[in-house]
């Protein structure tokens, strides 16, 4: 796998090797083996999955931006399995350089990226395609208490998530979250998440 370092250290791009023939196509989506060897270098830690996680959603779906809290925060590997999505991270660890950055990536079917989200990110996506098949793996179980998320329509973050506002479609709690600029961030740079 090529490992794609982001402006945003830590967010990662995966690209697995792929091996098209007459048949299809083959390529192992997950190795610990591998991650360890590649990518623990890179974060300065292993990350252990304990979780996966799948969601089906429909053209104009946003869903995000979400996060755990402490002491229960997740780390993602996220990809699309069926379809496109605009994969999103966004750094709210206060003292952080990059804090209310983001990266976006395009995951789909055919490129067979994975995009990797740190602790302290908020995360989230908008299906591009008549619909998504969106798979993820997480380094904690999910604690419902520990919910968390800022606003996935906050203008002050500068996303261009390519779904016009007529079309998006988002859950009655992604609604209320608060926007980056009202939310006190429970992550801090010179904490570990870890």
């Amino acid at each position: 796998m090529e490992i794609i370092q982001t402006d945003i250290e830590g967010v990662l791009i995966i690209e697995p090797r792929v091996f098209d023939d007459a048949r299809g196509y083959f390529f192992e989506s997950f190795s610990q083996r591998e991650f360890d060897d590649k990518v623990a270098p890179i974060l300065g830690h292993s990350v252990h999955f304990v979780q996966d996680n799948e969601s089906m959603s429909s053209y104009g779906v946003m869903r995000g931006l979400h996060f755990q809290r402490p002491p229960f925060t997740q780390s993602k590997l996220v990809r699309c399995v069926k379809g496109a999505v605009l994969d999103i991270a966004v750094d709210i660890r206060k003292g952080s350089p990059t804090f209310g950055r983001h990266v976006a990536v395009e995951l789909t079917e055919d490129n067979h990226r994975q995009f990797f989200v740190p602790r302290g990110f908020a995360h989230g996506f908008a299906v591009l395609s008549d619909t998504a098949i969106f798979q993820y793996k997480c380094d904690e179980f999910y604690h419902p208490e520990a919910d968390g998320g800022i606003s996935i329509q906050d203008p002050s973050l500068g996303i261009d998530w390519r779904i016009p506002a007529e079309k998006a479609i988002l859950s009655e709690k992604d609604t209320k979250h608060p926007t980056l600029a009202e939310f006190d961030s429970p992550f801090n740079i010179n904490i570990s998440l870890y």
